[in-house]
């Protein structure tokens, strides 16, 4: 039999020739699966977990045991010594005491002058000098109700405002671990991105302060390693309803790509939760959830034509795109307004009752979501037409390549004082710096990605490149704005999952000869240890430990980080 006479009913109803075998599984090649041929249709829409063998039986124990001890590793390092410096660090002073206005007020109350509230604040005795008059603030509420979390339980202290952006540090190198291993199916990979993120010095330095800016990374990389999930399971729903041939292999099936249906998606009205969360931290929120939903409804499109789908984009907007649509945003505006619960029922909070007893054409719409609109739009047009000059901010271009740090804190020690030597001045400082060896790998891994999503269709490749899109793209629209390179935390992450991509590629895949391993796992390993290295020595500029100042300035490798 000629690969011409094969005929697409041999395909559907199971008969196994095997030119028309490889016909389809090439087309699925094209597609982003290039590992070896398989011969059932369920396993290129779900790829197996590898199945450990007899010398890697652990294997099963560290798809969770990993990921903990990993996570517990960051943890120690994000809460040792958290409570120092016992100071205001950079914009902590808006944020810290929003908080604590929002735990007493339910909105962001009015507080003194910086330079006469903060002393007071880090007095001892304590004075707390808050009044109830509302105060305008440039972002939603929501970051700053997860710091009152931490202000609750151990006061208005410098632990207390810290202590939840530690928390979700810490969740966050843990959720890595295993979004990391359900992304590429390989519990290493996923450990080694997360490693990865523990030791980078932005997120342990964001981890360590109370900014708002890891809160929404932690936001949205829930959204997507829920949407992750998502996928598996509506894929998994996919392979089941397909009809499978006597050979006991599923083929595709065109009946079944174009009108079967994915059953309930809960995990998309988790990410729809996650985003709206993320959004109502900081508006930069917003950009991650049309990134996302373009991605999942492109994940959709590749399910269908795997399962065998005449028409897939066509099968998703009949079958997929209104729930997906339905299932996310909804959910997510909900959430937004739902954080705002604290000012919707005060008297006080700043334009909350703006709206009432004005008439005109939008008189229909309840007068405090009038008020609520009000005040946004003013927030809006302060964070548009925000220009003023700072000494650290830096234009989204140099964000990979390092260019400009931030730093947060500073502190000269003279000799003899402080645990600084007798022979020479000392510094203390906490730089917002990711580590150098691991950010300058990423530029390489993210052009690798650009590779395997380019010309390969690997659709992991794509999912990351997305959510770095999402997080850094949009910043390129407000490059004479003042913004900070700090900004960069939320897409940290995903850098990890580039890199870790890139070196296990470098190691083979699985089933590769010893040799072939040996020489991928050393430079894979030299790379891995050498960013390691890197931030144990950035280490005392990221904590602001005392240091001789020849030794800070012999870490300040570029002028610009100065």
């Amino acid at each position: 039999m000629t690969s011409s006479s094969v005929s697409r009913a041999d395909v559907l109803d199971g008969t196994p020739p095997s030119t028309a075998s490889d016909n389809w599984r090439d087309r699925l090649r094209l597609f982003g699966y290039a590992g070896g041929p398989r011969t059932d249709t369920r396993e290129c829409l779900v790829p197996p977990f590898p199945e450990p063998t007899r010398a890697d039986r652990a294997a099963r124990a560290t798809s969770w045991l990993g990921p903990v001890l990993v996570a517990l590793f960051a943890g120690a390092l994000r809460f040792w010594h958290l409570g120092s410096p016992r100071t205001l660090v950079f914009d902590e002073t808006y944020y810290a005491k929003d908080a604590w206005s929002l735990l007493n007020l339910g909105y962001e109350g009015t507080w003194p002058d910086r330079k006469v509230a903060d002393p007071q604040i880090l007095a001892d005795p304590q004075v707390i000098p808050l009044s109830d008059t509302g105060a305008f603030v440039a972002h939603p509420p929501m970051g700053k109700w997860v710091m009152a979390l931490g202000e609750w339980g151990f006061g208005l202290t410098p632990f207390g405002w810290r202590f939840m952006t530690a928390v979700l540090g810490t969740l966050s190198v843990l959720m890595l671990c295993r979004i990391g291993r359900r992304l590429f199916r390989s519990t290493a990979l996923g450990c080694l991105a997360g490693a990865l993120m523990a030791v980078d010095g932005l997120h342990y330095v964001m981890s360590r302060t109370a900014l708002l800016d890891l809160v929404v990374m932690f936001f949205v990389l829930a959204a997507f390693g829920s949407l992750l999930i998502d996928r598996d399971h509506a894929r998994a729903r996919l392979a089941a309803a397909l009809p499978v041939g006597q050979d006991g292999s599923a083929r595709p099936d065109a009946g079944t790509g174009d009108r079967a249906g994915t059953g309930p998606r809960p995990w998309r009205l988790a990410a729809g939760l996650f985003l709206g969360l993320a959004a109502a931290t900081k508006w930069n929120g917003l950009y991650f959830l049309a990134f996302f939903m373009v991605l999942t409804l492109l994940w959709d499109v590749g399910a269908r034509r795997v399962a065998g789908a005449r028409r897939p984009y066509l099968a998703v907007l009949r079958k997929d795109l209104g729930w997906s649509v339905l299932s996310v945003v909804p959910v997510a505006v909900v959430t937004y307004l739902t954080t705002w619960t604290g000012w919707f029922l005060s008297d006080n909070g700043y334009a909350r009752h703006w709206a009432d007893g004005r008439g005109g054409p939008w008189s229909w719409i309840p007068a405090p979501l009038r008020s609520l609109w009000h005040y946004e739009y003013g927030v809006y047009q302060f964070n548009v037409g925000l220009h003023s000059f700072h000494k650290y901010e830096s234009n989204p271009w140099s964000w990979l390549v390092l260019g400009r740090p931030v730093l947060f804190d500073y502190e000269s020690v003279p000799a003899g004082r402080d645990g600084c030597g007798a022979t020479a001045d000392c510094s203390q400082a906490i730089l917002a710096l990711g580590t150098p060896l691991l950010w300058w790998s990423a530029c390489g891994a993210l052009l690798y990605l650009l590779h395997r999503w380019a010309l390969r269709r690997d659709w992991r490749a794509g999912a990351v490149l997305c959510a770095v899109g999402a997080g850094y793209l949009p910043w390129f629209l407000y490059q004479d704005r003042t913004i900070f390179s700090f900004y960069a935390v939320v897409f940290v992450p995903y850098l990890c999952l580039a890199v870790a991509m890139m070196l296990g590629a470098l190691l083979g895949p699985r089933g590769a000869s010893e040799r072939r391993r040996l020489w991928g796992a050393v430079p894979a390993g030299a790379l891995g240890l050498l960013i390691a290295w890197n931030f144990i020595y950035l280490f005392p500029v990221y904590t602001g430990q005392t240091i001789p100042y020849a030794d800070w300035h012999a870490r300040m490798w570029l002028d610009t980080w100065i």
